[in-house]
Order: C-alpha cells, then sequence, then structure tokens
C-alpha cells in the first residue's frame, strides 16, 4: 500500500532524522523508497522474533540439561558451578549474572531470567573438562560426529555470539536490511537441529523470515 502525502511528510520526523538517515542513504534520498524499506526492515525483525525465541528456549534448555547432569539439579546454588563461572572485574559477568538471581525461588525461574549472553559464554572451552567432553553429545544428539567435541562447541559459541548480535540489534530497532537475511535464518534453524530436528522443521513452516527476502523493497 502506497505511503501518503501526510505519511510521507511526518513519519520521518517521528522515527527521527538520525535514524531515519540510515534509510533515506540507501534510497539515494527517495522518502517514500526509504520508507518502504523501513517499513520492511521493521516487519522483518518482528517476523524475526519467532525463530529467535524457539532458538534461545531450545539452546538454553539443552545447556541446563548438561549443566544438571553434572551439577545436579540445584546448580544454581552449588559452590562448584558458581566458581567455574568467569567473573570478570569489567564488562558482563556469568557468576554475577546467575548470583544475582539466587533469591529467585526455583532454578526454572532463574533459567527464564539469565541473559542470553550467558548461554553463549557456558559454549566456551572452560567448561570442557567438566560439562562438554561428558554431555555435549547428549544434548546436542544431531551435531556432525565426524568432527571433536572442541571443534563443535566453538561452533556453538561462535553462532550463539552472532545470534545474539542480531537479537540485539532488532531489540534496539537498528537497522538489518544490510544482513545476509537467508544466512542468518539458516544460522538460528542450525542451533535449534543440534537440539530437536522435530523442532528445526516446525520452525520451517511457521516461520515468515525468508519469504520476505523477496519482498525487499
Amino acid at each position: 500500500m502506497p505511503f501518503t502525502h501526510d505519511e510521507i511528510h511526518n513519519l520521518p520526523t517521528v522515527l527521527s532524522a538520525p535514524r531515519f538517515a540510515t534509510y533515506l542513504a540507501e534510497k539515494a534520498g527517495d522518502k517514500e523508497a526509504a520508507l518502504e524499506l523501513y517499513q520492511w526492515n521493521l516487519e522483518l525483525s518482528s517476523a524475526f522474533f519467532v525463530p529467535l525465541q524457539i532458538c534461545e528456549v531450545s539452546v538454553r534448555n539443552s545447556i541446563v540439561s548438561a549443566i544438571e547432569s553434572t551439577y545436579g539439579p540445584n546448580w544454581p546454588w552449588e559452590r562448584g558451578f558458581e566458581i567455574s563461572l568467569r567473573n570478570p572485574p569489567t564488562g558482563y559477568s556469568p557468576r554475577r549474572n546467575l548470583m544475582g538471581l539466587r533469591s529467585l525461588p526455583t532454578s526454572g525461574k532463574i533459567v527464564a531470567e539469565l541473559s542470553f549472553v550467558f548461554w553463549e559464554k557456558m559454549l566456551t572451552h572452560g567448561h570442557d573438562g567438566a560439562i562438554w567432553n561428558a554431555h555435549f553429545r547428549t544434548v546436542f544428539p544431531n551435531t556432525d560426529s565426524s568432527r571433536t567435541v572442541q571443534a563443535l562447541r566453538g561452533e556453538g559459541n561462535d553462532t550463539l555470539f552472532k545470534i545474539r548480535d542480531l537479537r540485539n540489534r532488532i531489540a534496539h530497532h537498528e537497522p538489518i536490511f544490510r544482513r545476509n537475511i537467508q544466512e542468518e535464518y539458516e544460522r538460528i534453524r542450525k542451533i535449534i537441529s543440534w537440539s530437536n530436528l522435530t523442532a528445526a522443521a516446525w520452525l520451517d513452516k511457521i516461520e515468515n523470515v525468508t519469504s520476505m527476502i523477496a519482498r525487499k523493497p
């Protein structure tokens, strides 16, 4: 549906000049074309919430299963698990993230509140000895059996880093139109398939991301 004269006049101001400038530059100063691109980016960002939600839930549940196999069902309060977490003095600290949630009554509520980056940091080499060497292939059964656990765990860490970057850009209403959208979707689908092939196939049935690629203005 074409934009009205009032929309073309008012929306760039509502969206803010600095934010809209990215789209305007992409469309050589054409306000209507820039608005079409902005709307497409908005709808695409919304569509990504479905695969991102399934991804986060499936990944964290698989990782929790591995943690529980090592530290038991009360792992959030286990001293051994606590000291296994990195605790840098500045920046994000998985240990501080966990300890700040210990007042919650159940491990399930803690899992729901832990940051996405917590799960990314769980797929670092520091947890190989305690968790991943023994449990990686159990909780991620559909990974390549010809590759080492360390290589797969490293790929998982890198994949979650990239997924988190996309997630954060969407959450902060930033443009994603210059990204390789098919590649972004396949990355999310892959990490879901590591845990469960049926879930990955279900995602293919319900997602709207890939159908939007050909509609990019």
